[in-house]
């Protein structure tokens, strides 16, 4: 590992909106082949990268629930919402030339692998991105605890939470003028403070594997390759000594 990685093996969570860009719903091709830029930055410093990204951009599962869906049926429907945002992801990153499997905790080989732990380790070992698609595979759970349970079993150093803006805020600064910015919290501070840089399961799920949680902005260019050498702005949540 080159001197100046902090990181060696990271977990990417990205959100579905996040691939939008400036439309209300689905994904835009630029801002894809924006953060596949970013990923191939971090993937040539020699990092293994794992990825999981949300599906709010295609369907919400709690939203559908809200209209009147059983909640087990819309989160299903969320899952594959992933997997769509997953293949183009990888499609992304392979016109980049970074070779990516995208791994599905629902069975459909046609387009996917099945996840499976043992494999995924391998295909990192070997220099893959590997990209978790359908959340935990389960209803009731969130694309953040996936995120959180997939770092956990792979061994990840990190657990990158990618938003829109450089770190937690006590308030949305886009909407609040003087939003305080935290340079470090304890995952207690977030619970506590319900500061919803991730639900509660998967702060508590990396709190418990001792995997610090990283929030920056992948909108800044170069801003992921910078957090894994330990430079740059994020906010980190860890264990407080």
């Amino acid at each position: 590992m080159p001197p100046d990685l902090k990181y060696r093996r990271v977990l990417l969570k990205i959100s579905g909106e996040a691939l939008m860009g400036e439309r209300d719903y689905g994904l835009d091709p630029v801002v894809v082949g924006r953060i596949a830029d970013e990923v191939k930055s971090v993937h040539a410093l020699g990092v293994e990268v794992c990825v999981v990204i949300g599906g709010g951009n295609i369907f919400r599962g709690i939203q559908g629930a809200a209209v009147g869906m059983e909640r087990a049926s819309a989160d299903y429907m969320g899952m594959l919402a992933t997997v769509i945002n997953s293949l183009a992801m990888q499609n992304a990153l392979e016109g980049k030339g970074i070779a990516t499997r995208v791994q599905s905790a629902i069975s459909m080989q046609s387009v996917c692998e099945p996840y499976i732990r043992r494999r995924a380790i391998r295909h990192l070992e070997k220099g893959r991105v590997v990209i978790f698609g359908a959340g935990t595979g389960n209803p009731f759970f969130t694309t953040d605890t996936a995120a959180a349970l997939r770092a956990s079993e792979m061994g990840c150093d990190a657990l990158l939470k990618a938003t829109k803006v450089d770190g937690v805020y006590d308030a949305d600064p886009h909407r609040v003028a003087g939003a305080k910015r935290f340079e470090r919290l304890s995952y207690h501070d977030v619970l506590a403070r319900d500061l919803q840089v991730m639900d509660a399961a998967a702060v508590s799920l990396a709190r418990e594997n001792r995997i610090p949680i990283l929030v920056f902005s992948i909108f800044e260019s170069g801003g992921f390759a910078d957090v894994v050498q330990g430079k740059g702005r994020f906010t980190i949540v860890e264990d407080v000594e």
